[in-house]
Formats: C-alpha cells, structure tokens, sequence
C-alpha cells in the first residue's frame, strides 16, 4: 500500500494537492469532536492544511533543491528558520484576526494558554513557535520520508538492473572463452582424422545446447552443472588420452541451486594451466562436497616442470569468475586459490539454500 501511494505520489502532476487532500481528511476526521460544525471543521482544516502543503512545497522544491542539495547547508538553515518564522507569523495573524473571532467557544481555552495573548506577546513565545512549526512540518516529513523511500527503491532497480547487465556480459564473454577451447580440441583431432571426432561433435553439441538454451535463469539445479563437466571432461579424456588422469569425487544431492557455469571454468583452468604444456602425465583432482548449507568445490591440479615458450595471454575465466562471485554470492563465498611450484588449486565454498 505504501509503495502504490509513493509511486502514485511521485508521478503525479498533482502530488502536493491530493497528498493535501489525504492529510485533510486525516486530520479532520480524526478531531470532528473538538469543533462545533462541520463547516467550521472544514474552514480550520482548510486553511491549516493550505498553510502545511504551501510549507511542504517551499522546502523540498526550492529550499532542499536549490540550497541544500548544492552544498549550501548554512544557506539552508537560514532559509529554513526564516520560512518558518514567516509561516509562524502568518499563524497568528490567522488565530487572532479570524478563528478566535469568528469561532469565539472553541478557542476560548486556546487563548487562556498564553500570558500575553497580543500579536507581539505571541510572537515571543518560543514553546509557541517550536509548536507551531512542528505542526506545520509534519507533512513535509511524511513527504520527505516517501520521497527517500522512492529514491532507495529507483537506486535498487538500477543496481539489479546493472547486476543483471554485469552477469549477461560476464556469461556472453566465458561462453566463447568455452567454446574457443572446446574448438581447438576438435581441431586437434581432426588433424589427427581420430574417430573419436563425431562423438566429440556430439558431446559438444550437449554442451553448447546447455549453454545457450539451459541455462539462462540465475540459478540452476547442481545436477545440471555435474552433468556440463562430465561431458566437458569426457571431451578432454579423447583429446588427452594417457597424458592426464582425471578423479572427480562427488558427494552432493544434485538437488542443490548455483550459479550456471561457475564451476566449470576451474576445471577449464585447470586443463589448460596443467595439461596443455605437460609432456609427461598430468593430475587433476576435482571434488565436490555439501556440508550443510555450505557447498564446497576443489579442483587441482598437477603443473609442468618446465613450460617453454609458454604464451603470456591475459586469463580470461578466473577474474570472469570472481566478478560473478562478488555478485552472485556477495559476503556469501570464500575462494582460495593456492599456486605452488608443483600444484595449482582453487578451492570454493558456497554458501546455498
């Protein structure tokens, strides 16, 4: 209800006066016991109402745009008080020259209340004032409230819709970064005229037919993801034959929700890190694990004893992959990356539902 009333406040033409109606009819139904008719009622809540949008509308239109919100906070201040004091004068002047005349019974008592019930006499008094500009800036605290709240909620929809944005980019730079190495394996064997090269092509397929088509909501079942490396690794095995020796442990529902293709560029990482240079056989160990509510994936992997002539290129999947993390799983991942002489590691946990 709250928000409706915002949006509807905000986009209106008109907000200052239909949020004068609300307030009218808010206060007037709330102290129709206190006057003696109802056409006196409605003059008194009127003009007060009158008076406290005529308030609201000086301060957040020209007082908070042109003063506060260009560095001028002591302009404002000043500002501030002498509006309030012009509004204070204006009060009483109404009191004392139109309610209590005119509506004599129900301000009999109000008149009582003050030592020196003349204009000047009025005028000094400071618990008077501090009152009375209460009263009268009660609706433009409402107003500021839901104008904060409106600006909070346009802040979170630009920064879900540059997350989104973010992601979308992320995910459309590491599906080519996939299917480039995913290419030159197939090259390879090709080359080679292997007849492995048709289940490659059909292995490769599933992949791409789960990348572009399957995975495109924000989180997917861990099934799904076990299955994309499975195939992943099967492609490598052909590609590789001896020259690695792959163990993939699992001790997952498969039930579990993640982020589409965040683990399998560690494993990604790893062939092409561990396997591509080796000449002699290389290992690499990938487990995955739910400990409660925390997911934990390990890939590693063994490194050539020498890389000669090795191509200095910038990787492109583990910063993609980080960036994904820090907002997918903000405050709600821990990466642990170990790179020794002999080893390379990435060890993930996720916190998940």
């Amino acid at each position: 209800m709250l928000q409706q009333l915002q949006g509807f406040l905000e986009a209106s033409k008109f907000k200052y006066l239909i949020f004068g109606v609300l307030i009218f009819a808010f206060s007037a139904s709330s102290s129709s016991w206190y006057y003696t008719s109802s056409s006196e009622l409605f003059i008194t809540f009127g003009i007060r109402v009158v008076l406290q949008i005529s308030l609201a509308y000086i301060i957040i239109e020209y007082l908070l745009k042109y003063l506060l919100n260009r560095g001028k906070p002591k302009i404002f201040a000043l500002a501030i008080t002498i509006t309030l004091l012009v509004f204070y004068v204006i009060c009483n002047l109404i009191f004392i020259y139109y309610f209590e005349p005119t509506f004599p019974t129900t301000y009999a008592n109000y008149v009582k209340r003050f030592e020196d019930a003349s204009f000047l006499g009025r005028l000094t008094n400071i618990s008077e004032f501090v009152s009375k500009s209460l009263y009268l800036l009660y609706p433009t605290l409402l107003l500021l409230v839901l104008k904060l709240y409106a600006e909070k909620q346009r802040l979170l929809r630009l920064n879900e819709q540059k997350k989104t944005a973010e992601l979308v980019a992320l995910k459309n730079q590491l599906n080519p970064h996939f299917l480039f190495n995913t290419l030159n394996n197939l090259y390879a064997l090709a080359l080679k005229k292997s007849d492995d090269t048709p289940k490659v092509i059909q292995k490769l397929s599933e992949i791409l037919d789960y990348i572009l088509y399957r995975c495109n909501e924000e989180f997917v079942s861990l099934n799904k993801e076990i299955e994309l490396i499975e195939n992943y690794l099967s492609l490598e095995k052909i590609r590789y034959e001896d020259r690695v020796k792959i163990s993939f442990s699992k001790n997952v529902t498969g039930q579990e929700k993640i982020a589409p293709l965040l683990l399998l560029t560690f494993v990604e990482n790893a062939f092409k890190h561990g396997v591509a240079n080796e000449m002699n056989q290389a290992n690499i160990d990938i487990n995955i694990s739910k400990k409660g509510a925390q997911l934990s994936f390990k890939v590693e992997n063994s490194k050539p004893k020498a890389t000669e002539n090795k191509e200095k290129r910038e990787s492109i999947g583990l910063p993609n992959i980080k960036k994904q993390l820090e907002l997918l799983y903000p405050k709600a991942y821990d990466l642990i990356i170990e790179n020794n002489t002999s080893s390379f590691s990435a060890n993930l946990k996720l916190d998940i539902l």
